[in-house]
């Protein structure tokens, strides 16, 4: 069916296939001459309706194109109407012919930045320029053009790869009512950008504005990451619309349950996809390669990743086939590929999902650093392996260094300022009785529930997200921030903002007046750690290679004598970088009094002995150095006070002798 344009009645043209000249095989297929760029078209499909065996068919719902690279959404657009038996012609989403020959790229390439120099930024398309202060034009504010004009900003803090939140269409009315899908896990197409996020409501035209916007950034020498959602769609459960996928083929695209007439849910939100039926397997790869080939990106993030490794019946399979065919693809070959290595029916494979070339949402070190720097009991070791690439998960198959993807927060769940803020999630206004997120935060608020005028309490926050921001992005592996993390911003307390278009949702741009000094601490604190390991290019970096040429070394407040018992909460350790050049002590002190750390001995420097990079107990502009501005110790023990960490660096190209001369009081 064609139709002249989004909130057509009827369509202009039907054309009726036949089963003898227009399939072969599972395919349907015609060739319409004439037909430009633009033009509207959706399908119609007929067939046996009988739930109880699996089938979805319903020939008055119009249908958008599972390949199609536009899909335009009208005015009366109506996700009810979907879902309840009668035609839908004049409310339905359209697909749209689109001409991908002309758009002028200027000789973009990908950047294949390799990920031991990653500094990844998660953020949301809408969510990062639409507040009104956003400084952002009007027309471009939550808009793919709108996050061009923030480039400088990513650029001065030091991100290499921003990590997009879907922008795979999806039905913003898929939420509840009064409330609007703003996060998008739940596509209705793989292949067509969001239009929500265009400048104007015309398909071809977002195209194009997605497609400058990663050129701009590749300019930037910033790589394009999409947060890609293959397990399942906006579909939703038996009670859900039909927009696509079930009705053209139900049950090919969807796990059934025993009583056909129910969707099996691996993933919590009413259907999964059966991502190693060879149909579905093929949409897949198809649409990894499209993004690649034809939209540019540098990578994809999986989310609920470990549906690759379910069966057309949802069983566990130890080889699955999507997996490999997505790693062995040779147009896949250069980009980025990191799973979320887990689902909702309980599959966890953080440390064992797929090869070399996936890399992994390490979960495991945002539970196990946010415990320990919050003070909780038998934490020190979990710390050590977490700091150390997650040895215990992936050294014993030789992974590389960087195969963990390090996070404490991301956008699901507490923002790093609602962590030292809140003990319990408040997501009332999501209107589900505060029943959705997640309970298990691992967060403490300081002493006092949300915002609060004490200065002591301030001072605590601060303090605490700094030493977050520490160990996430010194540790061994790529580390992730969470947009705003940087500036404090804050959820007040909703931990599943998923439905939350409005300033709880947004970047509040007046938090970098407000926070400067945070803001200072993230640009020098990603400074130091790019600067302090690089390895001269040519191959691929183990862990075990990392671990062996860097070499660690374990301290507690004495050299060489770490405290490994169950009511430890201090570390310290030293690391030697790959040259062999430079020495970085650090010293973690997460329990709740000052403690006194020996200091390894190193030849003296120029002007001294350690130069301290970072005390984060000091308030700004001595919680963080710059390279050239840092301060000289010179005694053999440095005082770490109360949950606090301190990193310290000598450069071993000028040491000369020890030094003597006593550090004054930091108190």
């Amino acid at each position: 069916m064609f139709f002249e344009h989004a909130d057509a009645q009827q369509p202009a043209r039907v054309i009726k296939l036949s089963p003898i000249t227009n399939r072969t095989s599972h395919y349907w297929h015609i060739f319409v001459p004439g037909i430009v760029a633009g033009q509207l078209y959706g399908y119609r499909v007929d067939g046996p309706g009988e739930a109880n065996v699996g089938n979805r068919f319903d020939c008055h719902k119009v249908l958008i194109d599972p390949y199609g690279k536009g899909v335009s959404v009208g005015q009366h657009y109506d996700r009810s109407a979907a879902s309840r038996p009668g035609d839908n012609a004049a409310t339905s989403m359209k697909s749209v012919v689109a001409d991908l020959s002309s758009y002028d790229w200027q000789g973009d390439q990908p950047l294949n930045h390799p990920f031991r120099t990653t500094v990844i930024y998660e953020m949301h398309v809408a969510g990062f320029t639409r507040h009104p202060n956003s400084g952002v034009t009007e027309a471009k504010r939550g808009k793919f053009l709108g996050l061009i004009e923030k480039i400088p900003y990513l650029k001065y803090l030091g991100i290499t790869a921003i990590e997009l939140l879907p922008v795979f269409q999806f039905d913003t009315q898929d939420a509840a009512p009064g409330l609007s899908n703003y996060w998008g896990y739940g596509p209705v197409s793989f292949f067509a950008p969001h239009l929500g996020y265009s400048t104007c409501n015309d398909p071809l035209v977002c195209l194009d504005e997605f497609r400058t916007m990663v050129k701009e950034l590749h300019r930037a020498g910033i790589e394009v990451i999409l947060d890609v959602v293959y397990n399942h769609t906006g579909e939703g459960d038996e009670n859900g619309p039909t927009l696509c996928f079930r009705g053209l083929e139900n049950s090919f695209y969807y796990m059934l349950e025993n009583d056909r007439t129910k969707y099996a849910n691996y993933t919590g939100t009413g259907n999964t996809l059966k991502a190693n039926h060879s149909v579905v397997k093929r949409l897949i790869l198809d649409s990894l390669r499209y993004w690649v080939s034809e939209m540019h990106v540098d990578g994809f993030r999986f989310d609920l990743a470990s549906i690759f490794s379910r069966d057309e019946s949802g069983e566990p399979m130890l080889n699955p086939p999507i997996v490999w065919e997505i790693d062995s693809d040779p147009v896949l070959a250069g980009t980025k590929l990191i799973a979320e290595a887990w689902d909702s029916g309980g599959l966890y494979q953080v440390g064992s999902f797929g090869k070399d070339k996936w890399k992994e949402w390490n979960g495991q070190f945002r539970d196990d650093v946010r415990s320990f720097v919050k003070g909780d009991p038998d934490t020190v070791v979990k710390l050590r392996e977490r700091i150390a690439g997650s040895q215990d998960l992936y050294c014993e198959r030789n992974r590389p260094a960087a195969q963990s993807i390090n996070f404490v927060t991301c956008h699901d769940g507490f923002t790093l300022n609602d962590l030292v803020s809140y003990d319990a999630k408040h997501n009332e206004a999501n209107r589900e009785a505060n029943r959705d997120g997640t309970n298990n935060n691992h967060s403490w608020n300081c002493g006092v529930e949300g915002p609060t005028d004490s200065a002591a309490i301030h001072r605590l926050r601060m303090q605490q997200m700094r030493n977050l921001l520490a160990l996430n992005l010194l540790s061994v592996g790529t580390p992730m921030m969470l947009m705003g993390d940087e500036v404090r911003r804050t959820q007040l307390g909703n931990n599943n903002a998923y439905c939350q278009d409005n300033p709880t949702g947004w970047f509040d741009w007046s938090l970098c007046d407000t926070n400067a000094d945070l803001l200072r601490f993230v640009r020098l604190l990603i400074d130091l750690r790019l600067h302090f390991d690089q390895k001269p290019a040519g191959g691929q970096t183990t862990l075990e290679d990392y671990l062996k040429e860097s070499r660690i070394e374990w301290h507690g407040v004495e050299i060489g004598k770490p405290d490994w018992g169950r009511n430890s909460h201090s570390l310290a350790l030293s690391l030697h970088n790959f040259a062999c050049t430079r020495v970085r002590y650090i010293a973690i002190n997460a329990y709740w009094k000052p403690l006194e750390f020996e200091l390894p001995f190193v030849g003296g420097v120029v002007h001294g002995g350690w130069l301290r990079s970072m005390d984060t107990s000091l308030p700004t502009p001595d919680d963080i150095a710059a390279r050239v501005t840092a301060f000289h110790v010179r005694d053999s023990s440095y005082r770490v006070n109360s949950r606090s960490i301190v990193i310290l660096d000598c450069d071993q190209r000028t040491s000369r002798e020890p030094q003597q001369q006593v550090l004054p009081s930091h108190e």
